[in-house]
Order: C-alpha cells, then structure tokens, then sequence
C-alpha cells in the first residue's frame, strides 16, 4: 500500500491544497501549514483530494489512511523495539566490561601492593641481612687472627717463663750441690753461692712472689760464715723450699698453658664452625635475593600487562559509550520523525473528515 501512495504522491505534486483559501479558518490553516510541513501529512491531504475528486468514498479513504497511520505506528514500534534490544546489548555489555575493569582495577591494585609492600621491603631486609652476614664473616676471621697472634704471643711468654723457672730451678740445685759439699766453706765456694743466688735473682726478676725468697738468701748468705752448721741447715732449707715453690710455679703455668691451648683450639673450632653457618647462610640468602629479583620482575611485568589490559577494557567501554550514544542520537531523531508524521497524518484524518475540506473539493471542482 505505501509503496503505491509514494507513487501517487508523485503525481500529486502540482495539485497541492491552497493554504491561504477563504473557506479556511485562521485554526485551518495553521494546522493545514503544520500538515504540509510533513511529508506524509501533505502526501495524505493531496490523496484525499485526488480520492474524492475521481468519486472516491470518503469511509474507504479514511480507511486507507487509518491502515498508513497503523503502518508508521507499527514501523514505530519496530524501532522502539530495536532499540530496546539495542539498550539490552548495550546494558550487558557495559556491566560486562566494567566488571572486567573492576577486576582488573582490584588485580592491579593488588599487583602494586605486593610490589610496594612486599617486594621491596623484602629485598631491603635481604640486601641487609646479606650486609650483616659478610661483617660477621669479617668480624670471625678478624677473631680468629687476633686470637691466633694472641696465643703465640701467649705461647712465646710460656716458654720464656719456663726457661727463667728451669734456670732458676738449675742455679737452686747446683747451690744445694755446693752446699752438702761445704764443711769448712772457702771465700770462692761462698762466692759462688752468692753468685748464683744473683743468678736467681736476675731469672726471677718478672716474678715478685719469688722475690722475698731470693733477698732473704742473699742477706743469709752474706752474713754467714757457713761455719754454723746450724745456719746452714737453715740455707739448705730455704734453698729446697724455693726449689719447691719454683717448682709448683713450673707445673702451674704448665697447666694454665694446656688449658689455654685447650681453649685456644676449641675457640678455633668454634669460630670455624660459625664461619662455615655464616657461608651457609650467605648462600640461602643470595638464592633468596635471586628469587625476589625475579619475583620482582615477573610483578612489574605483570603491572605492565594489567596496564595494558586495563587500557583495552576502558578502550572498549568508551567506543561501547560512543557507539550507543550515536545509536541513541539516531533513535530520537528517528522516533521523532515518525512522531512528525504520525501526528500530521491523525491531524489531516482530522481535517479531511471536516464538511469545509468536502466543501474545498468540491469549489475546486467546480472550478475546474
């Protein structure tokens, strides 16, 4: 049917309705004005004439043009219907995609906090836990050279310190010879007493405990004559118990230098055993900054791609957007069109059901 109408509309053309005829009303011909601005409102004003003019009923013509307003409304429907399903399409798509973004967004911020609060601080704690491995590593090694230099130095003062006590203990004995040999003692053999006890002196100078042993001989033995056997007993037992004493100092420093020893090798071992842990521990501690390194990368690899992911989804929401905004701008126009037309074509059904627009036909019949 429309497409016959668009045909005859083509026919109509020089047989438009004059707007400014008197048997109009100022009402008439506004409306008539709005009609012609429409395609399909002037389009049916021209039909009609041309319908009652060639003998047409005007109940058939209503009936025709009722059918072309139902048709638009049902066009109408149509795009409303469209576009709706359009809306539907555009709603799940975009719920879809700010889903995915809120996802990403919440994957990303993740990603950052990791890397900030997890990351970095690990490989700070690592870098420093490294830094104190290798100074106590320094400080063991460091230990263990003083403690070595330590104990030969240690070690040289024993041995000195057992000389001075084995020469004392020496120049003792040949004195207690000299002296069980002495019944009539001779100036030489009294020198040679004295000469010793000097000896003594100058080997136990180190030692103050020794010394008041050493004066009190030499003051003995200056002042006897050895002739007092008695006196001499008395020498003799002074000399056995500096001997004795001497002696007990000997096997004293004897023992305190095996037990430095014993504790000089066990700090050894110790250390030793400290500084193969902290060698172990160097090692876990590189594997472990090897491994947040590449915790590290992996992470900022993972940001750039969430990045780029992220871009592509609010890419495609905004194209999304745009796309339904023109949709949206074509739908009204379109919507607003269609109202145009079917508003005109209710209002020339209105005008053309009027006795002035029968009586129009007919003057211009007439006319004719």
């Amino acid at each position: 049917m429309l497409k016959l109408a668009l045909c005859v509309l083509l026919v109509l053309g020089a047989t438009a309705i004059n707007v400014q005829s008197s048997i109009w009303t100022n009402r008439d011909q506004k409306a008539l004005a709005q009609i012609h601005s429409s395609g399909w409102g002037k389009f049916i004003l021209n039909y009609a004439e041309l319908h009652m003019s060639t003998g047409g009923i005007l109940s058939e013509l209503n009936s025709e043009i009722e059918k072309l307003v139902d048709e638009l409304e049902e066009e109408l429907a149509g795009v409303h219907h469209e576009f709706n399903r359009r809306t539907d399409v555009h709603n799940r798509e975009v719920s879809r995609l700010e889903q995915e973004i809120q996802d990403k967004e919440r994957e990303l911020f993740n990603a950052h906090d990791f890397y900030d609060n997890v990351l970095i601080p690990q490989r700070d704690r690592f870098a420093a836990q490294l830094e104190q491995l290798q100074e106590n590593i320094a400080h063991n090694r460091q230990t263990l050279e003083q403690a070595t230099v330590q104990r030969e130095n240690d070690h040289e003062t024993f041995e000195a310190e057992v000389a001075e006590h084995n020469d004392a203990i020496s120049a003792i004995d040949e004195c207690l010879q000299l002296l069980s040999t002495i019944t009539a003692p001779s100036l030489a053999q009294i020198k040679k007493v004295q000469k010793n006890l000097t000896k003594i002196q100058n080997s136990l100078k180190k030692h103050n405990q020794f010394q008041i042993f050493v004066k009190v001989l030499l003051e003995i033995t200056v002042e006897s004559n050895f002739a007092d056997q008695g006196a001499l007993r008395d020498i003799v037992v002074a000399f056995n118990n500096l001997r004795v004493e001497l002696v007990d100092s000997l096997n004293q420093i004897t023992a305190d230098e095996a037990q430095a020893v014993a504790d000089f090798n066990a700090q050894v071992v110790q250390l030793n055993q400290e500084h193969a842990e902290f060698q172990r521990a160097v090692v876990v501690k590189n594997a472990e900054i090897e491994a947040n390194a590449t915790k590290i990368e992996q992470t900022l690899d993972l940001i750039d791609e969430l990045d780029a992911d992220l871009a592509t989804l609010n890419g495609q929401l905004q194209a999304e957007n745009d796309d339904y905004a023109f949709a949206t701008d074509v739908y009204n126009s379109t919507v607003a069109e269609y109202n145009k037309e079917i508003n005109a074509a209710n209002q020339a059904l209105e005008l053309l059901n009027q006795p002035r627009f029968q009586d129009y036909v007919k003057s211009q019949l007439k006319g004719a």
